[in-house]
């Protein structure tokens, strides 16, 4: 699947940290950064921008703020190849404290954004990319959306917004392939001059193929992260997306020997990818957060129980 306008970014260490509270230590980034740095991969996420007066710093790890002290100390004397990216959440941070784009580490803002809370994404997003920050609108849940209320906030993205990219996201991991090809056309025949991407979650063993089906349909921005690490079932596995591509400037080597060094330990530690109950709430299409706290439970496998729950709730 050779096609030059496809651009990878890897958001590793932003979504993983949503399983840590961020707390990955500076040595681990910075591994991670070099990683992906070397591997010809176009963006990393490292982490949000959060206002240090709504999250108290030791509550989280660094990422969790993305301050341009916590870059420095990631990127240091490294030649920056990549480029890299924070996301930014309606609400969760001042936008007139950030610092013009020509004077940060940061080279893209990504805002998370409920297909309800649109016009705050877009104030949000001409804020920023006035600054200069390339910036994407990632709509988050699409997967439940009306679709005339995605629609309208399709035409209000391509009418009033500056943003470069939009982003189709499947939040709970429920979409099957026909509807990412569905959805890829909705958003490419109403955002006509933006560019789109996807972001997927892996709850019913999907996220790989899904991002497959967006390729085919033309999406060119594409998310992945290492070994698949992200909240709850995690995210397409950066190493499958980097052997399905034939683009040779991708190079898998870094990303495999930073896999080996970190992440299978990780793994021991921190519990993300395919289990029952993540599979359960994908098929239900519901966040999952409910499964999250089972896992933590001394009940984390009764699946049939959390399945009836789960059912009986949905038929209140």
């Amino acid at each position: 699947m050779y096609r030059k306008e496809i651009k990878v970014l890897d958001c590793t260490i932003r979504d993983g940290g949503l399983m840590n509270n961020h707390k990955f230590d500076d040595d681990q980034v910075r591994r991670v950064f070099r990683a992906v740095n070397d591997s010809g991969i176009d963006y990393i996420e490292l982490g949000y921008k959060a206002d240090e007066k709504q999250f108290k710093r030791e509550d989280f790890g660094p990422m969790k703020f993305c301050s341009e002290k916590d870059l420095e100390r990631i990127v240091g004397n490294t030649e920056k190849k990549c480029k890299i990216s924070v996301m930014a959440d309606i609400g969760r941070f001042d936008p007139n404290d950030v610092i013009p784009a020509s004077e940060s580490y940061v080279d893209m803002m990504r805002v998370a954004s409920y297909v309800k809370d649109i016009d705050k994404a877009i104030d949000l997003t001409n804020t920023l990319k006035a600054k200069g920050y390339e910036m994407t609108i990632n709509l988050m849940a699409v997967s439940h959306a009306r679709e005339r209320e995605l629609d309208e906030a399709l035409e209000q993205i391509e009418k009033e917004s500056g943003v470069d990219v939009v982003y189709l996201v499947d939040s709970f991991g429920a979409l099957y392939s026909e509807q990412i090809a569905y959805l890829a056309k909705k958003y490419k025949s109403i955002l006509k001059t933006r560019e789109i991407g996807i972001h997927t979650h892996n709850n019913q063993q999907l996220a790989f193929a899904n991002t497959i089906e967006a390729i085919i349909n033309n999406i060119n921005y594409l998310d992945g992260t290492i070994f698949g690490i992200g909240r709850a079932a995690g995210n397409c596995p950066m190493e499958l997306l980097l052997g399905f591509l034939k683009n040779p400037k991708f190079n898998i080597r870094p990303i495999l020997q930073v896999l080996e060094s970190d992440f299978i330990k990780l793994r021991q530690d921190i519990e993300w990818g395919y289990t029952i109950p993540y599979m359960i709430t994908g098929i239900l299409d519901v966040h999952p957060r409910a499964a999250m706290k089972l896992r933590q439970s001394e009940n984390k496998d009764d699946y049939l129980s959390f399945f009836e729950k789960l059912t009986s709730e949905a038929e209140i």
